[in-house]
């Protein structure tokens, strides 16, 4: 799963492009070709993003924030990485990121005090196993789900992880986290009713 930025305002005429989380800096390494830099993990040598500077000589791309690539710019974007050398091929998954899920179970953390391990539905039938540290989450609630690969307002990218030894593949959230208009200033994720069908893209 790749995921795109560009902002010039911010970071110049550079597309970033990223497929995990690069947050712990002490274990990447980067290698310069030309106008491309491949970002990789060191321990490993998987390539964990991209940045392909001067990218305006190939794309048009007006944004601040997360591209979403046509077809006919991920051939671009692909055709640079290998011209420089380097084997990766990007792929782009459009598919929504914030979806209504349905909590399926919910149980106490078996090494917290305050979080919860819930077993989540999402996209006809899938579940996914996320760790919420809401104190309003309960079995039976439908939720907003933003699963691996989705963006938040703030900029926050969720990828999967673990909470206190606990794998977490997703963040189930509030409406201030959404930042909906009118959000509730009370904590706590936010609960839709029943209108909502499960797996059908949320959006605000």
């Amino acid at each position: 799963m790749w995921l795109s930025f560009y902002n010039r305002e911010a970071v110049g005429d550079t597309l970033l492009l990223t497929k995990g989380d690069i947050a712990v800096r002490q274990e990447q390494s980067c290698e310069s070709k030309g106008n491309v830099t491949r970002i990789f993990n060191n321990h490993t040598n998987e390539t964990m993003g991209y940045n392909l500077f001067s990218i305006s000589d190939t794309l048009t791309l007006d944004a601040k924030g997360q591209v979403i690539l046509s077809d006919e710019e991920v051939a671009k974007v692909n055709a640079l990485i290998q011209a420089a050398g380097f084997s990766d091929a990007v792929v782009v998954d459009r598919s929504p990121k914030f979806v209504v899920g349905y909590v399926k179970e919910c149980v106490p953390h078996e090494d917290s005090d305050h979080l919860s391990v819930t077993q989540t539905e999402v996209d006809n039938g899938e579940v996914l196993q996320i760790v919420c540290g809401a104190a309003n989450i309960k079995k039976g609630q439908r939720v907003v789900v933003a699963k691996p690969g989705a963006v938040m307002p703030s900029g926050l990218i969720i990828w999967p992880g673990e909470l206190r030894g606990v794998a977490s593949h997703g963040m189930i959230c509030s409406a201030k986290e959404l930042q909906l208009e009118n959000a509730s200033p009370k904590k706590g994720i936010l609960v839709l009713d029943d209108s909502y069908a499960i797996g059908a893209a949320f959006s605000k």
